[in-house]
């Protein structure tokens, strides 16, 4: 029998089954869903993987079960599904999920990665273990058990995201929402930079014909533009289009 290390039992697994409605038969699959790969670099006799491997199935794994949903329950075109599930698949959305779980305390990780809450990089390290959980769920208790895990936790979600058009970028519901409303393209420049240039820093604003109504920053400038957007929508509480949420009826064709 294999011998579990005394980090494992200091993170109370069993909790965080009782949690998400799953009790795994082996409980390997669950621990390995939070190794994170930098935890190795600092413990090469640790007994378990990284979580990669797990993260790749479930990857695919929620992509089906999503596309399914989808499929059944909607009757939109092709395109506009393909949208709605690349909005429930993306990293924010499952960073989000895997927070509201409590997983952060279960992941393994350096000590350099562990002092980066809060960022960036930590919502892609969450979102990793989110899917790296749903691999663990298939592989230890199969597809029913793992639809289940999603329907709980990911499909809820998508209200949401049709309500306020996160299938949609922050810039292409900008700029719908400016013409539908004001008549107008916004346009964004830039309004500095800083940093040598492999390592540049943007700000750019986005403004409504004279009005700068917001500005964003990032390491490039479609990322400064995006962030621009995301808060210009804020600020004018515009949602984007609305969407035409064709609903199908048992007997439909598909």
């Amino acid at each position: 029998m294999k011998k579990i290390p005394e980090e494992v039992k200091a993170k109370n697994f069993p909790g965080l089954e009782e949690k998400i409605g799953v009790k795994f038969k082996n409980k390997d699959y669950l621990v390995q869903a939070f190794v994170h790969r930098s935890y190795l670099n600092e413990h090469h006799d640790f007994s378990y993987n990284q979580n990669e491997r797990l993260e790749f199935l479930g990857d695919a794994v929620l992509e089906l079960i999503v596309t399914e949903f989808l499929f059944r329950e909607y009757g939109n075109p092709e395109g506009e599904l393909t949208n709605w599930r690349a909005a429930l698949v993306n990293a924010k959305i499952l960073a989000s999920i895997a927070f509201e779980i409590g997983v952060e305390p279960y992941l393994f990780l350096s000590h350099g990665e562990a002092k980066d809450a809060g960022t960036k990089a930590r919502d892609y390290i969450m979102a990793n273990a989110f899917e790296a959980l749903v691999g663990a769920i298939y592989m230890d208790r199969g597809y029913e058990p793992a639809s289940q895990f999603i329907a709980r936790w990911v499909l809820p979600q998508l209200p949401y995201i049709l309500e306020n058009g996160l299938y949609m970028d922050a810039k292409s519901r900008f700029q719908e929402s400016a013409q539908e409303v004001a008549g107008v393209t916004p346009t964004y420049k830039v309004l500095g930079e800083v940093g040598p240039d492999h390592a540049k820093n943007f700000k750019i604003g986005v403004y409504i014909e004279k009005e700068l109504v917001a500005s964003g920053e990032g390491t490039s400038k479609q990322e400064a533009q995006t962030e621009a957007a995301e808060a210009a929508l804020k600020i004018k509480g515009w949602k984007g289009p609305k969407v035409n949420i064709i609903k199908r009826k048992e007997g439909d064709p598909v």
